[in-house]
């Protein structure tokens, strides 16, 4: 019997992808839809919302009773509701929203007592290969190398710098011995906008219909590295997602990352 599947988010652009992706792998069972109370397509099948075949599921405000995992690319306003039913049905959480906080993060802590969840800024398995080593980068080339962080998403992407770039600043502090979220400089104007060492410079674009792209530049007197990762599409992230749903539903109770799922750390 297959494993069932419960998204919440199932009409966004994610959503729709993880659910045209799970439907067609066929290694989930499709035990719900869920999405905003207000959301206009509630009650259509949520198959053909996400441009495949019926499915006999309808796109609901509620979650259903129990499922094998959940997987949530909603909003953070919407994320704690999502962590408490997962925590008292006992559903395996995948959680790939962005933009949480440190009430967000507490309450992943405490349901990670009682069920296994896997929690990434993205989902991405190329750019969590990024996040194992910008970190490692930066240590072994020192002090004398400037650190700038470069990302750019979609016109309606709500919260900047994206959360995948605070993750590579944070990869970059915990190897170098820096303060986060205290030497992140968040663009520059003005005339006296002079580069302080030790920071490390955040820039955030937003235009068109960019998936997702993230840089990481390391430039000193005489030369300059970069290593970045472009997405082509949003699958990049469904398809890790669905990794790690399948991955997850083996685990003990836990918050796990998607460098556990890799096999990173």
């Amino acid at each position: 019997m297959k494993p069932t599947l419960v998204i919440h988010g199932a009409a966004g652009r994610v959503g729709r992808r993880i659910m045209a992706l799970a439907v067609e792998e066929q290694v989930f069972q499709i035990a719900g839809a869920v999405d905003h109370p207000a959301h206009p397509e509630l009650g259509k099948d949520a198959g053909v919302l996400a441009g495949v075949s019926p499915i006999g599921v309808n796109l609901d405000k509620s979650f259903p009773q129990k499922a094998s995992v959940v997987i949530d690319f909603s909003l953070p306003q919407a994320a704690a509701e999502t962590i408490s039913w997962a925590e008292k049905s006992g559903t395996a959480l995948v959680m790939g929203t962005t933009g949480l906080d440190n009430t967000h993060m507490d309450l992943l802590k405490k349901a990670a007592r009682k069920i296994a969840i896997v929690q990434a800024t993205n989902m991405s398995l190329g750019m969590n290969l990024l996040f194992s080593i910008v970190g490692k980068v930066a240590e072994a080339l020192g002090a004398n190398y400037d650190i700038e962080i470069t990302e750019a998403h979609h016109r309606f992407k709500k919260d900047a710098p994206s959360g995948s770039a605070l993750s590579l600043a944070k990869s970059i502090c915990q190897a170098t011995g820096r303060d986060f979220p205290g030497c992140l400089v968040h663009g520059r104007e003005g005339k006296e906008a002079l580069r302080q060492g030790g920071t490390i410079g955040m820039h955030a674009i937003r235009a068109g219909d960019i998936v997702g792209q993230h840089s990481v530049i390391y430039s000193t007197i005489g030369e300059t590295i970069t290593i970045s990762h472009n997405a082509h599409s949003r699958d990049t992230f469904v398809g890790g997602a669905l990794r790690a749903a399948n991955w997850i539903l083996t685990q003990k109770p836990g918050l796990y990352t998607m460098q556990h799922v890799l096999g990173l750390a």
